[in-house]
């Protein structure tokens, strides 16, 4: 997949201008989610027109052998062109502020990688990414592409499609799953799981701190893409304006936080960050 072509901002329009006053000369942490990286050919969970999806719980995956079994299968699938993605020109926009010293950090709720992908380095992955699979059982990781290629030895159809419906959390729904074989950890016999939050369990501690510490230490907070629908990324909202931190909501639609935020930009996100990243350094 490759990433769309960026658009033009107008950055005479009141609300980029007024983003602008408050963003020049401050120092910047960035928080990003789904929407960043629809320009990549990653659809969203929440945007106008998504389907309705019903991710799995961390719950259901650990309790029910059926159930990790289809999710294992779709998993694969949609990793396999989930990977195959690129950053787009707002993930880029991000990288260049960060290498001019006015981002400095990103917390991203995106898994796919591709803000690290697009040069951005303090980054935390808030819900976690796909490059690496963990026993639930003795902590052994190891990387995606190894518990793959073991999926697709024991199970042979599970080579890519042509085509792929690809999800936010790269899952797709497989049509058939009862006959697959699941690998386990090598190390114990224990059950793998990918390195990603699932709906219902919590963001390590660790992680949040490292999310707060980016915040904290930053006069001004850029959200591009998120409806902030999840408390994990509003919480940080929060923070920030307790602070009296400036915060600049960049969105298609509303968001959770437009109450808290200073500047809210309904726009997409390529072409705003493109232009933000063009008048800030």
């Amino acid at each position: 997949m490759t990433a769309a072509e960026p658009r033009s901002a107008d950055l005479a329009s009141p609300t980029i201008a007024r983003a602008l006053e408050l963003l020049a000369g401050r120092t910047i942490a960035a928080l990003t989610g789904a929407g960043l990286s629809t320009d990549s050919g990653i659809p969203d969970y929440r945007g106008a027109g998504s389907p309705r999806r019903t991710p799995m719980t961390f719950q259901e995956f650990v309790s029910d052998e059926s159930r990790r079994r289809r999710y294992w299968v779709g998993s694969h699938l949609g990793w396999r062109a989930f990977s195959a993605t690129r950053p787009n020109a707002g993930h880029h926009a991000l990288a260049s502020l960060e290498d001019a010293g006015v981002v400095t950090g990103l917390v991203t709720q995106n898994v796919d990688g591709l803000h690290l992908q697009a040069g951005s380095r303090h980054v935390v992955e808030l819900h976690g990414d796909t490059r690496g699979v963990t026993c639930l059982a003795c902590g052994t990781r190891v990387p995606r592409e190894e518990v793959a290629s073991r999926l697709e030895r024991d199970n042979p159809a599970l080579a890519l499609p042509d085509a792929v419906a690809l999800g936010p959390d790269g899952d797709v729904l497989p049509e058939a799953w009862a006959d697959v074989t699941v690998p386990d950890c090598t190390a114990c016999g224990g059950i793998l799981k990918p390195d990603v939050v699932f709906f219902g369990e919590l963001v390590p501690a660790a992680r949040t701190r490292a999310a707060e510490r980016i915040v904290d230490v930053a006069d001004a907070l850029l959200v591009a893409g998120s409806s902030l629908a999840v408390n994990s990324g509003l919480r940080l909202v929060e923070r920030a304006h307790r602070r009296g931190a400036s915060i600049v909501i960049v969105n298609r639609g509303a968001t959770k936080g437009d109450r808290r935020a200073d500047v809210t930009i309904d726009a997409g996100t390529t072409e705003t960050l493109t232009a933000l990243a063009s008048a800030l350094t």
